[in-house]
């Protein structure tokens, strides 16, 4: 027995023991899998850029930890914006000292938001709960940097998460806005990361290599990228950084592409 109180492997039907190159060359015949696999999500997410938009015609309130604000203020005046329904509120399991245990793992996954603002998203999470609850849950829970706002009207029924978890996307022009996806289930669990999020948008990653409408804003992929700490708006790339992941980029683009996810 295993110290969880497990069977040891031994109980398990697990794959064969092979050699070096054995391994290998099943390593190899995965990756070729893998690379179809990343090139078709590439491919889900540049038709996902071209889904229709609704526009959002209502007006919704939430509470803040300063008072009232509105979906526009959301944005913290940047162009998209993602907006998580977690459950934490009186009849949700783990009430009053917890969220929802799903919508709280969720909330672990959250990655440093900094990348996502600097590509003009900004991410909030949602619930019924009054403020004082959540601002507890947040010190309580190391979640600090998620911003959290009290849903006060029909917002999660109107955007299909008053009775289930889901993100849902919104991008602004000036002050009209629009909803431009939506995902919940498994796909919402997998949530966390700043690329899940990214492709989640309208905009998508914004980089050169994605396949976007005609006029998206575009750079350079790797360039962009920052020092959490270190991104300031409009500031030309580190030059330094710009060499290292260029001769990484060169690397890569010499080996055989059907070999690399």
């Amino acid at each position: 027995m295993t110290q969880n109180g497990k069977n040891g492997l031994s109980a398990m039907q697990t794959p064969s023991v092979v050699s070096k190159q054995e391994w290998e060359t099943a390593h190899a015949q995965m990756l070729v899998k893998e690379k179809a696999h990343t090139r078709a999500h590439d491919a889900l997410a540049a038709e996902r850029r071209r889904m229709p938009w609704m526009a959002v015609k209502k007006t919704y309130t939430f509470e803040g930890p300063n008072g009232k604000v509105s979906l526009l203020d959301l944005f913290q005046g940047r162009r998209q914006l993602i907006v998580y329904r977690a459950f934490f509120e009186p009849g949700v399991h783990g009430w009053p000292e917890h969220a929802c245990i799903g919508c709280s793992m969720v909330a672990d996954q959250v990655s440093h938001l900094s990348h996502l603002h600097a590509r003009d998203t900004t991410l909030v999470f949602a619930s019924r709960a009054p403020q004082a609850d959540i601002a507890r849950l947040k010190a309580h829970m190391g979640w600090g940097h998620i911003p959290w706002v009290t849903i006060t009207d029909s917002f999660d029924a109107d955007f299909g998460v008053d009775e289930w978890h889901g993100h849902n996307a919104f991008i602004r022009d000036g002050d009209r806005i629009f909803r431009t996806y939506f995902i919940n289930n498994r796909g919402d669990e997998a949530m966390g990361t700043v690329w899940s999020y990214l492709d989640l948008t309208a905009l998508g990653r914004q980089e050169e290599w994605e396949d976007s409408p005609q006029g998206y804003p575009q750079e350079r992929p790797y360039k962009w990228w920052n020092w959490n700490e270190s991104y300031v708006a409009g500031a030309a790339p580190d030059p330094k950084w710009v060499e290292v992941s260029d001769a990484g980029e060169a690397a890569f683009r010499n080996k055989d592409a059907g070999t690399q996810p």
